[in-house]
């Protein structure tokens, strides 16, 4: 029998990324859980931010960000990024992660990320206490040393990436299956 709950924001497991805005010289990185993949043609995702957060009018000023996936070495950093604000500490300094330039955008992305993914803010929806910034995705920078040499597909499994569920961060578990498992004709 399940117990009646008032309606919240139960849908878990989220990835929990780094994400970074501003430009080169005036960067900052919030930590993100509502996020996702809106659209595959053209290529479109979304965060959604509370506009008390210090990268809300920086994202919303530049209207372009980058989503940076978090593995389960970046963890320590990926949590102190949610809960320490851009305007009062240097975040790229205290977590000593790395920025690099941007290719399609101006704010730098984080050398440590296994795949860091840069967009283009399309629209701003205001939702409640968090508003929802819908981008199109420019580029896409996947750490080479998770591409398989003998196959060119890309290793994400190998990366030890993070996730975020009810307040705690999780590491990735086994493989169960691959995408249409459950229909392949058994030989």
């Amino acid at each position: 029998m399940k117990q009646q709950w008032k309606p919240g924001t139960m849908i878990y497991p989220l990835p929990a990324v780094l994400v970074s805005c501003g430009t080169w010289d005036n960067s900052n990185l919030v930590t993100v859980a509502w996020t996702g993949t809106l659209c595959t043609n053209p290529a479109m995702c979304y965060i959604s931010l509370r506009p008390e957060r210090h990268s809300y009018p920086i994202i919303k000023n530049h209207m372009e960000f980058t989503i940076n996936l978090t593995t389960e070495k970046m963890a320590e950093a990926t949590d102190w990024c949610g809960v320490r604000s851009g305007r009062e500490y240097d975040k790229w300094a205290h977590t000593h992660l790395t920025p690099e330039r941007g290719v399609m955008v101006q704010c730098p992305h984080i050398a440590e990320s296994p795949l860091s993914i840069e967009c283009r803010v399309k629209e701003i929806i205001e939702l409640g206490s968090h508003h929802m910034f819908i981008a199109d995705v420019l580029d896409v920078l996947a750490d080479s040393s998770l591409i398989d040499e003998s196959t060119g597909a890309f290793r994400l499994d190998n990366a030890g990436l993070i996730s975020y569920s009810h307040g705690q961060y999780f590491s990735q578990g086994d493989p169960i299956g691959k995408f249409g498992w459950s229909v392949k004709k058994k030989k």
